[in-house]
């Protein structure tokens, strides 16, 4: 399961509006009739429409400044193997959606407990997902595409007579390189675009900066982390747990569902794996043989290999640590189903 929580940008400054965002969420219902529509839904109504969602979400705002962001995208990814669990099931994700934005609420630091009533959101699903140029197959792509447009370049060189050269040979070499390239979907080579095989239902939850009351403030943003600070002599409780968030995420999923969740799919093996690839090794060898058998598999599916551990520390430091990290980085950005 991967969670990300943003504020929508545009350029250097917030989006006024949520109306862009929403058009780009309406993309898989083009062409299709309203049956086969994926409709927005929020914590009580299953059909909404694009509109209704603009118009709750901008007229929401009342007195936040124009350096402040409007609303929140969130974006849960299940997992292939999580998807496999729920057979698919978009209504499934929808009862997951209600439960999860329960904990969201939940998660605010305040005196008071902030209930998921108070939580203006609106939840989308989408079936599709593309690949991103930061992604591991696009990556590894990369020099085949490169040395194939310039040999392309370089018949087309030759077609002028300003370059001399073997055309059939490099046409050959062209193929030899689409042939080699080490990631394909039906035989054509991955690029930045193009739509990712198998299941990649995801949900797309837009929430309200806002109260439902428009009256008070509830940012789950970074720099709100949960803390307490004084204002007029007393201290004030503030902020988002984050951490706490992202647990219960998980753990609802597994009750609900009745899920057994591998080492390598928790929050913590992840948050442990970026902040101390040592004790994250220490831990996956402790599993038993069959849990760590699929925590291997899962970490192979998701493009990441853990190295043998170097003698020498300071190579360990440099290598091993910077190596998960960014693997684990990449794929925690791309939202990318694996585990």
């Amino acid at each position: 399961m991967y969670i990300t929580i943003t504020p929508q940008k545009l350029g250097q400054g917030y989006s006024n509006s949520v109306a862009d965002y929403v058009a780009y969420l309406e993309k898989e219902n083009e062409g299709l009739d309203r049956e086969n529509q994926e409709h927005f839904f929020s914590r009580t109504e299953n059909q909404i429409s694009a509109e209704g969602v603009v118009k709750e979400i901008d007229s929401n705002t009342a007195k936040l400044k124009k350096t402040e962001p409007k609303f929140y995208s969130i974006v849960v990814s299940p997992s292939q193997r999580e998807l496999k669990r729920i057979a698919h099931k978009p209504e499934a994700l929808k009862t997951y959606t209600r439960e999860l934005m329960k904990e969201y609420a939940k998660s605010f630091y305040r005196e008071k407990p902030v209930t998921v009533d108070q939580i203006k959101y609106f939840a989308k699903i989408e079936h599709e997902r593309t690949y991103r140029g930061f992604e591991k197959e696009v990556l590894e792509n990369a020099l085949f595409r490169k040395r194939i447009a310039k040999l392309k370049n370089d018949i087309q060189k030759v077609s002028r007579g300003e370059l001399e050269g073997d055309i059939q040979k490099m046409q050959k070499e062209i193929i030899d390189l689409k042939e080699a390239a080490p990631h394909k979907i039906n035989g054509q080579m991955i690029v930045a675009g193009m739509k990712k095989d198998g299941i990649q239902s995801h949900i797309h939850i837009i929430v309200s900066r806002k109260d439902v009351t428009n009256t008070f403030s509830l940012s789950p943003g970074s720099k709100y982390k949960a803390s307490e600070v004084e204002m007029h002599g007393k201290k004030v409780q503030r902020g988002f747990h984050r951490d706490r968030f992202y647990e219960k995420s998980e753990q609802v999923f597994d009750k609900l569902f009745g899920y057994n969740r591998n080492f390598v799919e928790t929050y913590d093996a992840k948050k442990t794996l970026v902040k101390d690839p040592i004790l994250f090794r220490m831990l996956l060898g402790n599993l038993p043989m069959g849990e760590k058998a699929l925590a291997l598999k899962l970490l192979s599916k998701s493009g990441m290999r853990v190295p043998s551990i170097p003698t020498n520390k300071v190579q360990l430091a440099l290598k091993v640590f910077h190596q998960l990290r960014r693997g684990m980085k990449r794929a925690m950005e791309a939202g990318s189903i694996g585990i």
